[in-house]
């Protein structure tokens, strides 16, 4: 995958793909399935903006029961099928624990007929998935089992547990730029830090972009039959969508807040005096927790959108009123996940009300043909939308859409059919650490060996080293292979290096150090990068 603008400019595509996050990457994905040329343009990294900003967990849909909407759910359910099926290394099931409360609706009762619909509802939803990927029946447990697993929640009212199985994403960033990965493989071209600046147009009739290389001074021009903004939050500057927007914050702690329950995300009620109860979501991840989602209004140019101090001060609040016995401090919080999405309006709390449903637009009524585009909602469903957005462009092209098989066909490094049997086998190479494998399998799944073959054998220092000698191999996989730019790009979204908040001063040191001998760094580029990511 090299980035290549001279590339970009020398044809027309079929499909031009403005935007590099999760939507984006399966439009990309989708088109190419379909035989379609492709070009696609990110303004930043790839998945480095409201894509990055996850609890990281794919959901199946069982709080749509509540609305009895039985058609989200059942897209929920298949996308998370769908996931699990063509990306084993990167997507896992994950037990979620709810205690329950009194008679009403957070009853042991209730959950009980719940879990039951919703194992009925999904009943196909481990149809052709290997036996280590599958989803078991929900089920409810004691008092005195919900507090062996959570002994300091809130016992007033207790009345025991549920627990169902969704799953979760090992490494978002990865999933993304498997997607892409997936859609350069046959053919797509794509480039990131290229900003789109404008349409290109003849009268009503939209044939490509123009934009501007964020890495030097050119300006490129792209033609395509079709452009398919998929920007998220930012869409309105490509074309005023009217959106109302919103900021996510979810917080990486340096420590499981669960220690006995560490297996499963555990649901919480926020009882903050300031605004209605809510649940909040303390997901496992790597060897610590994430929480979330704290939400904000923002304005409609999303370049505002930082989290403010005081919002993470708020969220803070939340979280200890709702579990008291976490006593959280600032000094508690690794990283701060954000992002923005669209919403639909405000509470009477001042809270926004998020939009529940994706839109795809063709701004044909608007008198531009040949421009779409795609605001999605959930990660988990955006190889869905993706597959909808080509049947309706298709259509539009008066062409007979050909049958998506993107549901079935594994993405980049996940060409697994036994994922336990995979892992164990790699894990008992006896040149590396387990815990070294393990991370390798786990974030490049089956091209975990082409990132091993960037050892340089001849080197005395990796020798000596081998898990400094991988981590020079992730590096340079990631600028050979993945289109890493800066130390960033290596350390958030191409390694996890930093992404659970736990990077060293010296592994900082060392990658920058590699990365600048590789890509010939002068000084004050090393200094720089250096001072961006401490």
């Amino acid at each position: 995958m090299k980035r290549n603008l001279t590339q970009l400019a020398q044809k027309t595509y079929d499909i031009a793909i403005v935007g590099g996050g999760i939507y984006g990457a399966c439009l990309a994905w989708e088109a190419t399935l379909r035989g379609l040329s492709v070009a696609l343009l990110e303004k930043g990294d790839f998945g480095g903006a409201t894509s990055a900003n996850s609890l990281k967990i794919i959901h199946g849909g069982l709080r749509y029961l509540q609305n009895a909407d039985f058609k989200r759910m059942r897209e929920s359910i298949r996308e998370r099928t769908n996931l699990l099926r063509i990306a084993p290394h990167l997507v896992h099931p994950l037990p979620i624990l709810l205690p329950t409360y009194g008679r009403g609706l957070k009853s042991k009762a209730v959950f009980e007929v719940a879990l039951g619909l919703n194992d009925l509802i999904s009943c196909d939803r481990n149809y052709q998935i290997d036996p280590s990927k599958q989803i078991p029946r929900g089920r409810t447990i004691s008092k005195q089992a919900c507090l062996e697993l959570l002994p300091n929640i809130t016992q007033q009212g207790l009345t025991g547990g549920a627990i169902f199985t969704d799953a979760q994403v090992y490494n978002s960033e990865r999933l993304t730029l498997a997607f892409i990965r997936s859609a350069v493989e046959r053919g797509a071209v794509v480039a990131n830090y290229v900003e789109v600046t404008g349409l290109l147009q003849s009268e009503n009739q939209v044939m490509g972009v123009t934009a501007q290389d964020g890495l030097g001074n050119q300006k490129l021009e792209v033609r395509a039959s079709t452009v398919l903004n998929a920007t998220g939050a930012w869409g309105n500057q490509i074309q005023d969508l009217g959106q109302d927007l919103a900021k996510a914050m979810n917080f990486v702690l340096r420590r499981p807040l669960f220690e006995k329950s560490h297996e499963y995300a555990v649901g919480i009620n926020s009882k903050s005096p300031d605004r209605k109860s809510r649940m909040l979501f303390v997901a496992p991840w790597r060897k610590t927790s994430i929480v979330g989602t704290y939400y904000s209004t923002c304005d409609r140019n999303p370049q505002s959108w930082p989290i403010t101090e005081s919002e993470i001060d708020k969220f803070l609040a939340q979280i200890n009123s709702a579990y008291p016995s976490a006593q959280l401090t600032r000094a508690d919080i690794a990283f701060v996940h954000q992002g923005v999405l669209p919403r639909k309006g405000i509470n009477p709390q001042g809270e926004p009300t998020l939009n529940k449903h994706y839109r795809i637009t063709n701004h044909a009524k608007a008198g531009l043909n040949g421009l779409f585009s795609v605001t999605g909602v959930k990660y988990t469903t955006a190889r869905d939308v993706a597959q909808k957005t080509l049947d309706l462009v298709l259509q539009t092209w008066q062409k007979k859409a050909s049958a998506s098989i993107s549901a079935t066909t594994p993405v980049y490094g996940g060409d697994i059919s036994d994922w336990a049997g995979f892992l164990q086998e790699a894990q008992q190479k006896t040149n590396f650490s387990k815990e070294t494998l393990t991370s390798l399998v786990f974030n490049y799944g089956s091209a975990y060996p082409d990132v091993l073959s960037y050892l340089d054998i001849d080197d005395p220092k990796d020798k000596i080293d081998l898990e400094k000698a991988i981590l020079k191999a992730q590096i340079l996989y990631a600028i050979e292979q993945e289109m890493a730019q800066n130390l960033s790009d290596i350390l958030l979204r191409r390694t996890e290096l930093a992404s659970a908040g736990s990077l060293t001063k010296e592994v900082l040191t060392f990658c920058t150090e590699v990365m600048g001998k590789q890509l010939g760094w002068n000084s004050d580029r090393i200094k720089a990068e250096l001072q961006a990511n401490q």
